[in-house]
């Protein structure tokens, strides 16, 4: 099963695309479930006037986005919240498509500089994926003081953040297989 992480950030210096390294090396060490990083500060975006379905000289990038979204299994939107939502970028990628992402199971790792683990932009993303009719996983990842709790590597620096990740990962991993049977 294939699960494509979205690195949602394109600020210099973020800190967000530290969980998603943290959740590529973590899916690397299972069997059932396979990862690719898809990173919106690398595709560089232009802003979209339109869905891909209705463009017609789409910039290159938004075709790649499209296919791999298109052969992705589930999701994990590793997203930080800035100013009690989530980033233009994501937003601005998110719209790009429709159809591609119903019916696909998506996890949302919330991470957040201070004491609250992006728990706003949590809520803004469930709603806009249920929208589309995405299936969001449950559970939630949030990752408050995120430059406490991984380091650049993405690395978990306790062990009970790389507990919690597991079980987040079973999570979406039973849901991804449910979607697909």
């Amino acid at each position: 099963m294939k699960v494509l992480i979205i690195s949602c950030s394109v600020r210099k210096g973020r800190n967000s695309h530290r969980v998603s390294k943290f959740f590529q090396r973590s899916i690397q060490e299972r069997t059932e479930l396979t990862s690719e990083i898809f990173d919106l500060k690398e595709a560089n975006f232009p802003i979209f006037e339109e869905r891909l379905s209705y463009l017609e000289d789409p910039h290159p990038g938004a075709l790649d986005f499209a296919e791999k979204v298109n052969s992705a299994d589930s999701f994990i939107f590793v997203c930080p919240e800035y100013n009690g939502g989530y980033p233009a970028a994501f937003k601005n990628a998110f719209d790009l498509l429709y159809a591609e992402w119903k019916g696909k199971p998506v996890g949302i790792a919330s991470i957040s500089t201070g004491a609250f683990g992006g728990s706003q932009v949590t809520v803004q993303i469930q709603s806009t994926v249920t929208k589309v009719g995405m299936i969001p996983l449950g559970a939630v990842f949030p990752v408050p003081k995120v430059s406490a709790a991984f380091d650049e590597e993405g690395n978990a620096l306790e062990e009970r953040t790389s507990e919690r990740g597991s079980k987040f990962l079973d999570a979406l991993a039973e849901m991804t297989r449910k979607s697909i049977a």
